[in-house]
């Protein structure tokens, strides 16, 4: 029988793993010897088998741990030449991963507020959903506008203790009452973000997304409009032979109101920007009604 020395050494000499496997099943498998030194400690007397006992799971915890580090230096060793006679072929195509892009309404969004920041604009946020006062009431649309008609705005269930139901906002213009409230004057922002009307066929959707302009501040009039929007078309369009044109027109919220248009030139029956064969409305516009200005203190 062979010592514990010399087991020891055996299992920390195995030259692979089928070899040290087949040491183990010899030592501590049902049949083997340390198996066989736990099973004859019950043929012995007590003064015996205290005197054994530990040795014998001492010996057995010494085997226990020199299998386990002898796996894993052979199992390293593997690694290490497998890793040593395999290479790897950078030339071989690797597989396509798609990638997530930014959402073209988002790039446009992150443009506009780029432009107006160098035009000396913040951007200013609200919720979407909103009260009516804020989104009706103080931008001059009173309780029976038609713009408050539920069949152009959707309108939330009411809540307990609300004297109304919320809306859910038909423009960014709820945005601009709030900044004036909280800011007061003067004021440069622009209010970039996602509506809601009632409202879907071919052209139409019931969410999509507004960006409007702020200013509040002494002096300011139709022609620094007119130049705002001039700058800011030139650089979002990339053009500078945009021609603007600005017809009346009427929003309960601004005192004048105009319609902007763009010129376009006929090019092989295509639409070119520049020029003033016709004309394509792009925004609305105006001067801040006197009574927002109030209904904002």
């Amino acid at each position: 029988m062979a010592s514990d020395t010399d087991i020891l050494d055996q299992i920390r000499g195995a030259p692979d793993l089928g070899a040290l496997d087949q040491l183990r099943v010899s030592v501590l498998g049902k049949q083997g010897s340390i198996t066989a030194q736990l099973k004859s400690l019950g043929s012995m007397d007590p003064d015996a088998r205290a005197a054994e006992a530990p040795k014998i799971h001492a010996f057995r915890e010494q085997v226990t741990s020199a299998i386990a580090d002898r796996k894993a230096s052979l199992e390293a060793a593997d690694l290490d030449r497998k890793l040593a006679t395999e290479t790897i072929d950078l030339s071989m195509p690797a597989d396509d991963r798609p990638l997530g892009t930014v959402h073209p309404v988002s790039q446009v969004m992150d443009e506009l507020a780029e432009i107006f920041a160098d035009l000396g604009f913040s951007v200013a946020e609200g919720p979407e959903i909103e009260d009516q006062w804020h989104n009706f009431t103080a931008l001059n649309m009173p309780e029976f506008h038609p713009a408050r008609a539920m069949q152009d705005t959707f309108y939330l269930d009411r809540h307990e203790g609300e004297e109304e139901p919320k809306v859910l906002r038909t423009h960014t213009s709820p945005v601009q009452i709030r900044a004036m409230q909280a800011a007061g004057a003067p004021l440069y922002v622009i209010a970039p973000g996602r509506v809601y009307r009632s409202d879907s066929d071919a052209t139409h959707t019931p969410m999509f997304h507004q960006v409007e302009g702020l200013v509040i501040d002494r002096a300011i009039h139709m022609g620094h409009l007119k130049w705002t929007l001039e700058t800011f078309l030139k650089a979002f369009l990339e053009r500078d032979d945009v021609v603007l044109r600005m017809r009346p027109s009427y929003f309960p919220f601004t005192e004048p109101s105009a319609e902007v248009d763009v010129g376009y030139t006929l090019e092989n029956g295509k639409r070119v920007i520049g020029g003033s064969d016709g004309f394509m409305e792009v925004l609305g516009s105006g001067m801040v009604h006197p009574k927002v200005i109030a209904n904002c203190g």
